[in-house]
Formats: structure tokens, sequence, C-alpha cells
């Protein structure tokens, strides 16, 4: 599908592991601001998607371009946001936050005034100088997302990164997420199998069938902004997050039978 302006261009993705197809012939446009959540049976390689966009992985064949540029390693200009939060315990949370620009080399008094307010972003103003052991888990993914903001990057990637909380939790990230993402329109990438998270969050859901992982399915959500959590008890959420199901629930239990044989 092509997007008027788009931010990120992906043309003929292939990824193989020797003779495992992972991902086969994925092309796709994404426009500047937009939050795309990706969905799909286990296996399907939304994260491996997810991985070669940020530079960790590299394709088989295809192009994938940010603003143009061909993506072939990591960059600034892409922030992470991992499944697990892999703070540094021995750094405050200031310190881990500042990681991306120590590493970039452009850490001074302006840039630390920016990661203060990233943290205020995310809600952890009064907690620069704790310690990740001292944080809730919800907490330290609060850190985990300010780390990749730090770098004020162009394209924002997040793999599953709330799978780890508890419900109440991560309901809560969730409203959290959106709120720091109005706040500045980062064009998103979030990996999830919650099919109600990803409705939720997104202006369109890629759907992805079994692997070798293709996109099946692009859903667009056609729900007003700002959105309350009361809206995934409105029949046009529920109808989205059905009709989503719908469409992969035969890949996903010929994995769950796959995975289980």
């Amino acid at each position: 599908m092509t997007v008027p302006l788009a931010k990120l261009s992906v043309a003929g993705m292939t990824k193989s592991f020797q003779d495992l197809d992972v991902l086969r012939d994925i092309s796709v446009d994404v426009a500047k601001g937009e939050f795309i959540s990706i969905v799909g049976p286990s296996g399907c390689g939304k994260t491996t998607f997810l991985r070669i966009i940020g530079g960790l992985e590299k394709a088989t064949s295809g192009t994938a371009r940010l603003d143009g540029r061909v993506i072939d390693g990591p960059g600034s200009d892409r922030g992470f946001v991992f499944q697990h939060d892999n703070l540094l315990p021995w750094r405050t949370v200031f310190s881990n936050a500042q990681i991306g620009p120590e590493i970039g080399g452009y850490v001074n008094a302006e840039q630390a005034k920016r990661t203060h307010s990233l943290l205020r972003l995310v809600g952890l103003d009064g907690f620069a100088g704790f310690f990740p052991r001292h944080l809730s888990g919800g907490m330290r993914q609060r850190v985990n997302l300010a780390r990749a903001l730090a770098v004020d990057p162009d394209l924002l990637l997040m793999d599953e990164p709330f799978s780890a909380l508890d419900a109440q939790t991560r309901e809560i990230m969730q409203t959290e997420l959106l709120r720091i993402w109005e706040e500045g329109r980062k064009t998103a990438l979030f990996v999830t199998h919650q099919i109600d998270e990803a409705v939720y969050l997104s202006d369109r859901v890629f759907v992805f069938g079994r692997r070798p992982g293709r996109i099946s399915e692009i859903v667009p959500i056609d729900l007003p902004r700002p959105r309350p959590l009361s809206v995934k008890r409105r029949p046009e959420f529920v109808a989205l997050v059905d009709r989503i199901w719908q469409l992969i629930e035969e890949d996903v239990r010929a994995s769950v039978l796959e995975e289980r044989g």
C-alpha cells in the first residue's frame, strides 16, 4: 500500500535463516506521524521485521528506507523499546535514560535538560536519582521509553514492551503511551500479541500471516483521538477486534498445534 509522503518505505523485504523463510516479499509504506501496530501468530516474523527496520538484522533481499535513506544498520534516527527493559542496575534512572546521547557523544547541559523533561513526560519526575531495583515493572518500562526518546528518533520501534506487565498496569501504560505519543507524534511501529491493544493504540494495524511472514491485510482504525480506555467497550471497537481475530484465528491455531507437535 502506498502512503503519500511516506516516512518509511519497505519494498520486497524477504528474510531467511538458512533454509527457514521468515519473511516473504513485504512491501508497505508508513506515513509520518502514523502509529502502526503489527499483530499475527507466534513465529510469523513480527519481531524480525522490526529488527530489520531497526538495523539489528539484515534483510536477505528487498529494502527499507527511512526518509528516502536505505536502512543498513542501527542509527540514532530510530529508537528501540524492547520487550525487556535491560536497564543497567548500577546506573540511575537519569543515567540509564542518557545512554543513547552518551553513545552518540552529544551529552551537554541542553541534552541533560531534555532528558529531565522526558522523565517528566513519562511520569518519572522525582525519580531521576533512583536505581532500577527501586522501580516497579511499569516504571522500568517508562525509563525504557524515555531512553528511546532521548535520541529524538524519527521512528520509534516497540517490541511487545508491555508483555511482562500485569493486566491493570498494561492498560495504564497503554494510555500513558498514547499521551506521550500525542506530545510529539513520532512515527511508531508497535509489535503486540494483544489485538485490543493494537486497536486501541493504532491508526492502522498490519496483520501478518503465518510463516513465512507477510502482510495479509491492513486494517484502518477509524476511531477518534484522544481515546479513553472506555472506548474499548464501544461496539465499533469490539467489531474491529473481532475482525482482526477472524483474520488470524486459523493461523494462530495452526501455530499453536505446530508448537505442541
